[in-house]
């Protein structure tokens, strides 16, 4: 009992949430995070160590003697992090780079769908430009969907009516990336659902929406998300049981064979159709972020436990337990962001005592932050987020909305619509 040594890998929202579930869990006694930001400062050891290091990371774990290593964001799975661990028998929560290439590539991805029979858009690859005009007439009833091969940050995919701009973006995508993927357009509504995997069983977290829209009424540019609720109405029982038996279950039949079988979660991006038919748009291979904020509070069993036994396979061992509640995020960005968000302003009015989750209370999740001189300063574009936890989801809204007014950084700005879809309520 707190005798384990825990690394999470990463810096942003994402990883300062796994970094409060974990430092809450008694099984933990040291955690620390590379690089970590302002949040986890407070509750773990930051440690110096870029991400993608990855023999720095492995040679910290070493020397550490790390009992778990929990990878947030998807780069250092790409790089071979899990891997790398494995050779020297260390637990990793996150799949092998060959299986992450269900992120790292979306051709990959979509391959992937189509042996294993999972519901997702048509598509077409594109290598050469001369095909540009006759493969955009194969989709041409609804926009087109453009979606580049290889990891770009979130910021690799084009929805669009315009021909012109269309053609731009494949284009510049096949000079840039040798290929690049052409999607029939799936009308309905988004949702996603995190399902933490092994090679012995799964567990379908929440289900959960974010917004990605940088502006109110979902105007305005892509982001990586700036807020997201759970659990998400859209994802009916119904709609549950079809994503369990048309997608889950038949991915966890092909992972769970291979050689090394996946550890780790898998995002689950979804388009439900007006009809209630889940489509898979995309499969991530870490915890979605902001989703990671309002998912992991509402998991009621100890979640080092959980993600300590799916490392060494043994998930289906367990059973995990979940709060009856509403979780509710929204992200404070830097001016300019998405496009170029300015750094190195004060972040000032965050409260004490933020690192407490509890059911009717308030919380902040660190992300774009740094410590200097005892200030907060704002070193991303996502800067941090405010989460709440209700019995309802206006509760969830009332107080996460209540805690980012106390906030100030000057130039920032956040959406006053997070939940509105459902609340049907402007703040």
């Amino acid at each position: 009992m707190g005798a384990h040594k825990v690394l999470v890998v990463g810096g942003g929202g994402r990883e300062h949430s796994l970094c409060l579930a974990l430092n809450d869990s008694v099984m933990v006694g040291q955690l620390y995070c590379a690089p970590g930001n302002a949040g986890t400062a407070s509750i773990a050891s930051n440690i110096d160590i870029s991400p993608t290091d990855i023999e720095a990371l492995v040679g910290f774990c070493i020397k550490s003697h790390i009992d778990l290593v929990v990878v947030g964001p998807e780069a250092p799975l790409c790089k071979s992090l899990a891997d790398r661990l494995i050779e020297v028998s260390i637990p990793c929560f996150g799949p092998v780079a060959e299986l992450a290439e269900l992120e790292g590539s979306k051709l990959h991805a979509k391959q992937v769908m189509s042996e294993v029979g999972v519901p997702t858009a048509g598509f077409k690859i594109l290598n050469n430009t001369a095909h540009i005009d006759s493969s955009l007439d194969l989709f041409s009833e609804y926009p087109w969907v453009v979606k580049r091969d290889v990891l770009a940050g979130g910021k690799g995919v084009l929805v669009t009516s315009d021909r012109s701009e269309a053609k731009e973006f494949i284009t510049n995508a096949i000079q840039t990336d040798g290929k690049v993927l052409l999607e029939e357009f799936l009308p309905g509504q988004e949702a996603s659902m995190l399902v933490v995997m092994d090679g012995s069983g799964f567990v379908c977290l929440p289900p959960s929406q974010d917004h990605k829209r940088a502006y109110d009424g979902d105007l305005g540019p892509n982001t990586g998300g700036m807020g997201a609720y759970c659990p998400a109405p859209i994802v009916t029982k119904s709609v549950h049981q079809k994503v369990i038996s048309r997608i889950v279950k038949p991915m966890f039949e092909y992972l769970s064979k291979l050689t090394i079988p996946y550890r780790g979660v898998l995002y689950v991006g979804l388009m439900i159709t007006d009809s209630g038919d889940p489509n898979v748009v995309e499969f991530n291979v870490r915890f979605g972020d902001p989703e990671c904020q309002i998912t992991l509070p509402l998991i009621k069993t100890d979640l080092f436990t959980i993600l300590h036994c799916a490392s060494l396979d043994k998930l289906s061992s367990l059973v995990v337990e979940f709060y009856h509640a509403h979780a509710l995020t929204i992200v404070l960005a830097s001016e300019g962001y998405p496009s170029q968000p300015v750094k190195g302003r004060i972040v000032e009015g965050i409260p004490d005592n933020m690192d407490v989750i509890a059911l009717e209370s308030s919380w902040v999740n660190h992300a774009g932050t740094k410590l200097a001189e005892n200030k907060i300063i704002a070193n991303g574009g996502r800067v941090l987020s405010c989460s709440a936890m209700s019995k309802t989801l206006s509760g969830a809204a009332t107080l996460a909305y209540d805690l980012i007014n106390t906030i100030t950084l000057e130039g920032g700005h956040f959406r006053t619509d997070i939940g509105g879809q459902i609340l049907n309520a402007k703040r």
